[in-house]
């Protein structure tokens, strides 16, 4: 048992590495494939939004499900097939022609991508509770990292030929399917299983079970808060810094690697030892304090280096997510946390759709402002308001918990 222990966390952290460097490779080129396939530039701003769109509700409907059928068939057979789907998604984007086709493509490429749902559960079978948000932790790492490599490596590919950069994830994903079949042992023994069922795994049962989970429906709308926050900065950031401060791809290169360099730092190196000193409760609202602040002070930022300083004074903004990982899986039974993980799964995958409704009619609306002023900020402060928001919700819950335990004590 402790030898496939052993074999198996390594390979779920290479998992995550791969998955996130190949999304990462193909963010600085997709746009431009989409203008090769496009006719004007209004025609590319369009079917690119069409692309993101499908990937993401693609994605929002088949977490929950390959959650619930890695929970009935194990998580090596689910990943595997994930593998498969992600290396035929890239492989076939580098050689298609037409924009439907695209789209097409798009769709299984995200209903694919939710190999880290069940990555999340595989982490949770083999982890003691009270060392998850450690394991989840070091998950978070690995996307820092692919968040790090995946752009720079895309930009230079993508600059000898377009294609390349879909080609090469397409690569790693083969890889990883290799990698899995040969190493990967099995997590979920046979008698944690149960059986499928489809009125259980569709999207909105899943958020629903969530939302029941032994009083956790008030942190699964603070981790719905803080998902649209994110996505919300991630579909401003590049429109923001531009109209802010005239920032090019160079600078945007930069400040990404920039949150990836964080991320690593904090989720890989110094979240357990931040957990030692804090409990999980405390961590959360000291993390969604910072991030309240580190939003407004990025819509407040008056120069391109103040982007950078926020940055790296928001640290603490980056255990968030897997501390409330941890007590979520915490609060499932053994035998349900493929759903639980893949519902967590669908709510980031919700987010990814909601949040350009909100960015980009709040980045249109200041587009005409002239460059440094305040008010070009407005997708900044609104993200600064949802993490508010979320961390009133986490300390209501908490006072209501240690009001409850004192009670029973």
């Amino acid at each position: 048992m402790r030898r496939e222990r052993t074999a198996a966390m390594p390979f779920i952290m290479l998992t995550a590495l791969i998955d996130m460097i190949a999304i990462g490779l193909i963010i600085p080129v997709l746009p431009g494939l989409v203008g090769e396939l496009t006719h004007s530039k209004t025609d590319q701003a369009f079917w690119f939004g069409v692309t993101t769109f499908a990937f993401s509700i693609a994605n929002f409907v088949s977490a929950p499900m390959l959650g619930a059928l890695s929970d009935a068939y194990g998580r090596r057979p689910v990943l595997l097939i994930g593998f498969s789907g992600l290396a035929i998604s890239f492989l076939s984007t580098a050689l298609v022609t037409s924009m439907p086709v695209l789209i097409v493509i798009r769709l299984i490429g995200g209903a694919m991508q939710a190999n880290l749902t069940v990555a999340n559960a595989y982490v949770a079978d083999i982890t003691p509770p009270e060392q998850r948000a450690r394991r989840f932790g070091a998950l978070g790492a690995m996307f820092g990292i692919g968040f790090i490599l995946g752009p720079v490596v895309g930009g230079l590919l993508g600059a000898i030929n377009l294609r390349l950069p879909f080609l090469v994830a397409g690569s790693l994903a083969l890889l990883n399917l290799a990698y899995g079949f040969f190493v990967l042992p099995e997590s979920l023994p046979v008698e944690r299983r149960h059986a499928f069922s489809w009125r259980s795994a569709n999207t909105f049962s899943a958020l629903r079970r969530l939302s029941e989970l032994k009083g956790v429906g008030r942190l699964a709308t603070v981790l719905a808060l803080c998902a649209l926050a994110q996505f919300v900065m991630y579909t401003s950031w590049v429109l923001y810094t531009t109209f802010k401060f005239g920032w090019g791809p160079l600078q945007n290169g930069y400040s990404m690697a920039a949150v990836g360099v964080t991320s690593a730092l904090v989720q890989g190196v110094l979240l357990s030892r931040l957990l030692a000193r804090f409990s999980a409760w405390r961590l959360a609202v000291i993390g969604l304090a910072s991030s309240t602040l580190a939003y407004t002070l990025f819509g407040l930022a008056t120069q391109g280096w103040m982007m950078f300083a926020v940055i790296l004074a928001n640290m603490l903004g980056s255990t968030v997510a897997p501390v409330f990982q941890s007590i979520i899986s915490r609060s499932a039974d053994e035998k349900s946390q493929g759903k639980t993980m893949g519902a967590v799964s669908g709510i980031n995958s919700l987010m990814a759709v909601v949040a350009p409704l909100f960015g980009a009619p709040l980045m249109t609306a200041v587009s005409h402002l002239p460059r440094g002023d305040w008010r070009i900020g407005a997708a900044f402060y609104f993200c600064a308001l949802l993490q508010a928001c979320g961390l009133l919700l986490t300390f209501m819950h908490a006072r209501a918990a240690r009001r409850k335990s004192s009670a029973h004590a």
